[in-house]
């Protein structure tokens, strides 16, 4: 038996062609592809596997990609390691919705049609407001917020040790890139994103994806899935209606997430979707804990050695 917690991606991670060669090589992998067009009514592989960038990276389209990727991922790695037992899953920010439908907390055509909901959303919301978000090296986490708080902005993701990401207006994100070091970190860097994600600019989405959450047929998931905001397991569905509402203007509290799930005593971490972006930052979290990272069928074929 080959226990092992999913760790889901979230949004950046993705890039065009992602699940093309899944399709390729594996029937079960084309099977759910297909019945995601089918769920939306549109082409989201056409945009997957032929982009253009700028369109997979619009939010509406690149968190359905990513659910969909991830999922088709563990589709297939469950068909060719039987004896794989998932104990827990995660995922940062738009990753926790696969992680969940992993668990079977909801099916994936519920999944998929909230997660293009929560995309749309979150687009509305981008384009309403003048928002940017910014990742700030070094430093200790009380600096940086000392930083968000002068500068009015909202501490969006704790990532790894030295790695926290700012969340908030344009003007207040340029400000705390500009005093960074002033506030002993070794640098600011605005990121390319089309908003403030996981900031109070989000309260628009985050209200109208609680309604969307209040319609969806959810059960208790089989295996604990850590909530970004509460970095533990949220229990009941309401909690988890709650708590997955309330990430999008929450924090990411990552660093909290994984530890937790080391102090429980996973050593085996399987990363899947683009990028292996979560294998990076573990290994600033803890050197200790192993990650598999499959993304394509190439490291999904190297990956069953492992086991």
């Amino acid at each position: 038996m080959s226990q092992a917690v999913l760790l889901f991606s979230g949004q950046g991670a993705q890039k065009v062609g992602m699940g093309q060669d899944l399709v390729d090589t594996y029937p079960v992998a084309e099977k759910l592809f297909e019945r995601a067009d089918a769920i939306l009514g549109r082409s989201l592989t056409q945009v997957m596997f032929h982009g253009p960038e700028e369109a997979l990276t619009q939010t509406g389209n690149c968190q359905p990609a990513l659910f969909l990727h991830g999922l088709a991922l563990l589709e297939v790695l469950r068909e060719k390691l039987p004896t794989l037992e998932p104990v827990a899953a995660a995922g940062l920010s738009l990753g926790e919705m696969t992680a969940h439908a992993a668990a079977g907390t909801f099916s994936f055509e519920e999944g998929l049609r909230i997660v293009a909901r929560r995309g749309e959303l979150m687009d509305e919301a981008c384009a309403a407001t003048s928002g940017s978000m910014s990742a700030m090296i070094g430093g200790e986490e009380e600096d940086v917020r000392r930083l968000a708080a002068d500068c009015d902005v909202d501490v969006a993701n704790l990532n790894c040790p030295g790695q926290i990401v700012l969340s908030g207006t344009v003007e207040g994100i340029q400000e705390a890139v500009a005093k960074a070091k002033e506030y002993g970190l070794r640098m600011g860097k605005q990121l390319s994103v089309a908003g403030a994600y996981h900031s109070r600019l989000m309260s628009g989405a985050q209200e109208k994806l609680a309604g969307a959450l209040a319609d969806a047929q959810l059960q208790d998931p089989k295996i604990p899935v850590i909530s970004n905001y509460l970095a533990q397991a949220a229990v009941g569905e309401d909690a988890i209606r709650e708590s997955l509402t309330k990430q999008v203007t929450g924090s990411v509290r990552w660093v909290e997430s994984m530890q937790l799930l080391r102090e429980q005593g996973h050593d085996l971490f399987i990363e899947l979707g683009p990028g292996r972006v979560l294998t990076g930052l573990m290994s600033r979290i803890d050197k200790s804990a192993k990650v598999i990272a499959i993304e394509d069928a190439a490291s999904l074929e190297a990956a069953l050695s492992e086991f």
